[in-house]
């Protein structure tokens, strides 16, 4: 009945509609079709997508930056003003600081091992107040792929460190051809990896060239052990194995390219020593200990060469080039690198087209060129899959322990009487610190698996290797330490400890909580909001609020401390998503 009903008074309808508008028919002229109406305006960025933007391109996103995001524009073009930005923004250095450390010491000095504890106080003022927080993150993680550590013979070149790690950040957006140069050469990575001082070969004096260097860069550095797709995906043989990168003789060949190098600025090889100064400088070829014989390169589809030819004179400086070059242009480097990339930065299991899409980019960044990180960590961060709320358990990673106290303290504007930053019990507690890595291979593996549900579903979670009951526990313990007594409203029990007395501990702001401190529901939700963008979930507001309420409510600072600690320790801030 309704469908003849309709059918009946559809003429009506019409006369109605055409009466109305005066615009059907004869008489009244006509006028051209309207056209389809304009697309609606891309939605502004919410103050969640912003947090997980900038958790990805910060070390902790902050209201205030979350709203500066927000303030730039429409979700199509806000992230890209943002980054562009961050790409013009010089980099924040850690060498003149070390410096100046060694220079206000008593002369001559006698322990400069020392000075390890002001260039981690300056890695602290950076990636918590620097304005150059992408660069200070992509540099991070950098420096988790292309491993030195103070954990070494190191320790007694804190001069070399802090330049080590400038040189990552001044390259970060730079071409990666660049930072392969840099890094080699740098004294540091010499030290560590044993070629500084690598001597060419002597049969009669049984002296082969040092090999570690030239295994690492490869394994490592560039493009691991085994031939990529283009996603990142294994190349598989026609019996059903990995086919891999290189071979020992590969070793060898680059070992003995890597000869001849030591501290510049000498007369002779032999006579190489370190000074404050050349351990900043690129090591020095010194030609009488470089190999002039051929030398065995990596083979790929596309390769210019798979062998250096023989020189004589010695020529390391064309030789390292070439050696460079040829392990730039495998086609491993693009998918090696911007899978770990994308790993550290937004997520533990990127999809095999993210990682393709983000290879492709290392290999034309649009203009031809090779290696441009900027435009990787562009692409990276702008990528679809970057950018779109998480749909499974799968997306997004573990924060690293650093990472979420970095956060905390830019949340709470974490700060010392002095501007220091004391946290040598922070690195000992959270099992890392700026290059302090335990080995060469980092303080977790890209592919570590945890066993269990992760493990059968062939995915990774890197972090956790280093989430061991034990470290947990004692950054548990350190936040709650933090929560409650280094706060602006320490309460009773707490250790009397001022900032005037410790003039290096860090102390966060919680005067804003404060005044909530008789409204639960409104306390902790100030809370979440500060650091995970938007509301708690509903087992952490239940479990929180109750904490708050169980705490007296003439006692403002414990009723904080107490929702801080628990959202603080939350499995929500401690994922990244």
């Amino acid at each position: 009945m309704r469908t003849t009903l309709h059918r009946l008074l559809a003429p009506a309808i019409a006369a109605g509609i055409c009466f109305l508008a005066a615009a059907c028919g004869g008489g009244g002229g006509s006028s051209e079709p309207s056209g389809p109406p304009p697309p609606p305006p891309p939605p502004a960025i919410t103050k969640a997508q912003a947090y997980s933007f900038l958790n990805e391109a910060t070390f902790g996103a902050t209201e205030a930056e979350a709203q500066r995001l927000i303030a730039l524009g429409d979700s199509t073009s806000a992230y890209g003003r943002w980054i562009d930005e961050q790409l013009q923004q010089p980099a924040s250095l850690q060498l003149p600081h070390v410096q100046a450390a060694y220079a206000a010491l008593p002369q001559p000095v006698q322990n400069i091992g020392q000075l390890n504890r002001d260039r981690v106080d300056i890695w602290f003022r950076n990636v918590v107040n620097g304005p150059d927080q992408l660069r200070q993150r992509v540099a991070f993680a950098l420096s988790e792929v292309m491993v030195v550590s103070q954990q070494s013979v190191l320790q007694a070149y804190p001069f070399a460190l802090a330049d080590y790690h400038d040189v990552l950040a001044r390259n970060a957006f730079g071409n990666f051809r660049t930072l392969m140069e840099a890094v080699t050469l740098h004294p540091a990575m010499g030290l560590y990896l044993s070629m500084l001082g690598n001597r060419k070969p002597d049969a009669a004096s049984n002296i082969r060239p040092d090999e570690n260097y030239a295994r690492e860069l490869m394994q490592l550095f560039t493009i691991g052990l085994v031939r990529l797709n283009a996603d990142g995906s294994a190349q598989i043989d026609g019996q059903g194995q990995k086919v891999p990168t290189y071979d020992q003789s590969i070793i060898e060949g680059f070992a003995h390219v890597y000869t001849g190098w030591n501290w510049a600025g000498a007369a002779s090889f032999g006579q190489a020593r370190p000074t404050l100064a050349n351990q900043v400088q690129p090591m020095q070829a010194y030609g009488n200990q470089h190999d002039t014989g051929a030398k065995k390169v990596l083979s790929y589809p596309g390769a210019a060469f798979v062998e250096i030819p023989a020189r004589t004179p010695a020529n390391p400086a064309a030789d390292l080039k070439d050696a460079l070059d040829n392990i730039f242009n495998h086609p491993n480097v693009g998918p090696f690198i911007a899978r770990q990339l994308i790993q550290r930065l937004v997520t533990s299991n990127p999809s095999p087209a993210y990682v393709q899409r983000i290879a492709g980019v290392f290999a034309n960044d649009g203009s031809g060129q090779r290696g441009n990180l900027g435009a990787v960590v562009r692409a990276l961060l702008l990528d679809p899959e970057a950018r779109t709320p998480p749909a499974g358990d799968s997306a997004g990673k573990l924060k690293e322990p650093l990472l979420r106290v970095t956060q905390l303290w830019r949340a709470y504007g974490g700060r010392s009487e002095s501007g220091s930053f004391d946290v040598q019990t922070l690195t000992a507690v959270a099992g890392q610190g700026p290059l302090q890595a335990p080995s060469v291979f980092n303080f977790f593996s890209p592919s570590y698996s945890p066993p269990g549900e992760i493990a059968e579903q062939g995915l990774v979670a890197p972090e956790l290797q280093i989430a061991t009951e034990y470290l947990d526990t004692l950054l548990a313990n350190y936040l709650f330490v933090q929560a409650f007594c280094y706060t602006s409203s320490p309460v009773t029990g707490c250790p009397a400890v001022r900032p005037e007395i410790r003039p290096d501990l860090v102390f966060i702001d919680v005067s804003a909580e404060n005044a909530l401190a008789n409204d639960p529901a409104a306390l902790v939700d100030r809370i979440a909001q500060k650091l995970l963008g938007g509301p708690p979930s509903a087992a952490l507001q239940t479990e929180a609020r109750a904490a708050v309420e169980r705490a007296p409510a003439t006692i403002a600072g414990l009723r904080v401390a107490e929702a801080l600690y628990l959202v603080s320790t939350s499995p929500e801030y401690a994922t990244q998503r």
